[in-house]
């Protein structure tokens, strides 16, 4: 099953179907980053994809600290 997530960006809708596991993240991650009750420009678009990549270069260099512990 899948469940239907949307979010207003620059005046128009747009919906996504995501796997029922993984709705209840992606929503309150959208909660966090967005309006999701009215219309959201595109700075805002472009500062949470700014963000996430932000959070998965900080992800990724601790996966490879951590990798570099357990080798030695």
């Amino acid at each position: 099953m899948s469940k239907r997530l949307g979010l207003n960006i620059g005046g128009r809708r747009f919906d996504v179907d995501v796997e029922d596991s993984f709705a209840p993240f992606l929503e309150q991650q959208m909660k966090n980053d967005f309006n999701m009750e009215g219309n959201n420009d595109l700075k805002v678009l472009l500062q949470a994809y700014v963000r996430k990549n932000h959070n998965l270069f900080l992800q990724e260099q601790k996966i490879e600290e951590i990798t570099k512990k357990l080798e030695i």
